[in-house]
């Protein structure tokens, strides 16, 4: 198995072109190789403001529409609730264990973004995915140091796929 992409897209402003969807294969396996993973599976779910809005209120108790979000399947965060699943059978694979984690992206923001920043929506999409993946292996940025690292890390990607600024 490889790192391994799901997606969907439950928005209707923007298409979603095929080709986008083989540049984030691309990040997921660049951001992988620069971590050391070779194993996993990430859910990329393409949204609106509204849907990221409710989902940024209801998970972050933050009443506003954001850009990118991250929900980690492998997380032991204390504030997270445990997933208790038992196999019926010991030759039966857990069918969560290689979940990584979802992440949404709202086109719309990303959108509203791109134009700020002055680059394409491809870029700014590949940032946030590469970003929401950091944070499903556990990176954060509370401070100014692992913002810094995490920027790092994120533009490292994008250059090597051709997505500098």
């Amino acid at each position: 198995m490889s790192l391994q992409l799901d997606w969907s897209n439950e928005q209707t402003k923007f298409e979603i072109p095929e080709q986008w969807i083989g540049r984030l294969q691309e990040l997921l396996r660049l951001a992988g190789e620069a971590e050391g993973m070779e194993e996993g599976e990430v859910t990329l779910t393409f949204t609106d403001n509204e849907q990221i809005h409710q989902l940024n209120r209801d998970y972050r108790s933050i009443d506003r529409p954001t850009d990118v979000l991250s929900f980690a399947m492998q997380d032991d965060g204390t504030d997270e609730l445990d997933i208790i699943f038992e196999v019926e059978s010991e030759d039966e694979p857990d069918p969560i264990s290689g979940m990584l984690g979802d992440i949404v992206i709202s086109v719309e923001k990303a959108k509203e973004q791109s134009e700020d920043y002055g680059h394409s929506l491809e870029r700014e999409i590949g940032f946030l995915f590469v970003h929401g993946f950091l944070h499903l292996i556990g990176y954060d940025h509370q401070d100014e140091e692992s913002e810094a690292e995490m920027t790092a890390k994120q533009e490292a990607v994008l250059q090597k796929a051709g997505l500098s600024r």
